[in-house]
C-alpha cells in the first residue's frame, strides 16, 4: 500500500494523538508533543493540533474517524501493545471498518526478533487492521503500522520518535521547507502596549506578509497587572526582518517603549 500525501505544506495539516491513562493521570509525563513539534519544526513544518486521550476504545475510534475524514497527517502514540489496557489497534480497525489480522511484514519482523520464542501472545503485537503497512521499529523490530497518512506508534519514546522521523523523511520530504525559518520579537511596555491598541498594526502586518506567522503574547504578573507584550513574527529571515522593521517604526511612532527579546530596553523616539 502506498501512503497518500498532500501536495503542498500549506495544504497539509499535521496532528498528534497521545494516548494513555498514565499520561492523563499524571503518572507519566508526556514526551511526545514536544518531540513531534520539534521534528516538524526542523523540517519547516508545523504541528496543527494535538489531542490527549485515555485508554478508552470508543473515544479513540471517534477521534480517528474525525482525523481520517479530515485527511490530516496524524502521529498516534501509545496503545498498540497486547495488554488489556491497549485499545488503539482495535479502535483503528473500528474507525476504518475492517477486522484485525496478522500482518505478514510485522510477523516477519517479530520472528526475526524472537526466533523460536514467538508465541501466540507475541503475535498479537503483529495483529493490525486489515490492509495496513508497517512502520519499522529500529529499536526492537516490533513494528507499528500506517494507513491513510496515519502512523500508529508505540508509547515508548525511544521507539516511537525514530519511527516518526522515518515516516516524515520517507513520505513527506517534498513538503520540507529548505529555507531556514526564524522568529523575532519585540517586548513592548507602556500604557498603549496592549493587543487591542495594536490590532490595526497586527492586521496590516498579517495582510502585507501572508507567509509569515504573527504572534502576540501578553504577560501578566502575580499581582494581576499587565507587564508587557511580546510581539513578533516567524518565517523566512528576509521577510521577518522587513516586517520587524515596519513594526519597530510604528511602535516608536506611537511612543511605545520596546526592546528586542532577551535584550535591554530602548527608549522611544521623541
Amino acid at each position: 500500500m502506498t501512503a497518500s500525501v498532500s501536495q503542498t505544506a500549506q495544504a497539509t495539516r499535521f496532528g498528534a494523538l497521545i494516548i494513555g491513562d498514565e499520561i492523563l493521570s499524571g503518572k507519566r509525563v508526556d514526551a511526545h508533543f514536544k518531540k513531534i513539534a520539534s521534528l516538524l519544526g526542523e523540517r519547516g513544518l508545523r504541528l496543527s493540533w494535538v489531542q490527549y486521550l485515555g485508554d478508552e476504545r470508543a473515544r479513540i475510534a471517534d477521534a480517528l474517524r474525525r482525523s481520517l475524514a479530515a485527511g490530516d497527517v496524524v502521529f498516534s502514540f501509545g496503545g498498540i501493545g497486547n495488554t488489556p489496557d491497549d485499545h488503539t489497534r482495535q479502535a483503528a480497525a473500528e474507525a476504518l471498518g475492517v477486522d484485525l489480522v496478522l500482518q505478514p511484514e510485522a510477523e516477519r519482523e517479530l520472528r526475526a526478533r524472537f526466533g523460536d520464542d514467538v508465541s501466540d501472545v507475541r503475535l498479537q503485537l503483529a495483529t493490525f487492521p486489515r490492509g495496513v503497512d508497517i512502520v519499522p521499529n529500529p529499536f526492537n523490530r516490533i513494528a507499528g503500522f500506517r494507513v491513510r497518512d496515519h502512523y500508529f506508534l508505540p508509547g515508548f519514546p525511544q521507539m516511537a520518535h525514530p519511527m516518526a522521523e522515518w515516516a516524515l523523511d520517507t513520505f513527506y520530504a517534498h513538503l520540507f521547507n529548505r529555507t531556514p525559518m526564524i522568529d523575532k520579537a519585540f517586548m513592548l511596555t507602556g500604557p498603549t502596549a496592549y493587543e487591542s491598541a495594536l490590532l490595526d498594526l497586527m492586521e496590516r502586518i498579517v495582510a502585507d506578509y501572508p507567509t509569515l506567522r504573527l504572534f502576540s503574547l501578553p504577560s501578566v504578573g502575580d499581582d494581576g497587572k499587565r507587564r508587557h507584550l511580546e510581539l513578533g513574527v516567524e518565517g523566512e529571515a528576509a521577510l521577518v526582518d522587513r516586517a520587524m522593521e515596519e513594526i519597530r517604526v510604528e511602535v516608536e511612532r506611537r511612543g511605545i517603549v520596546w526592546r528586542w527579546r532577551d535584550q535591554g530596553w530602548s527608549k522611544p523616539v521623541a
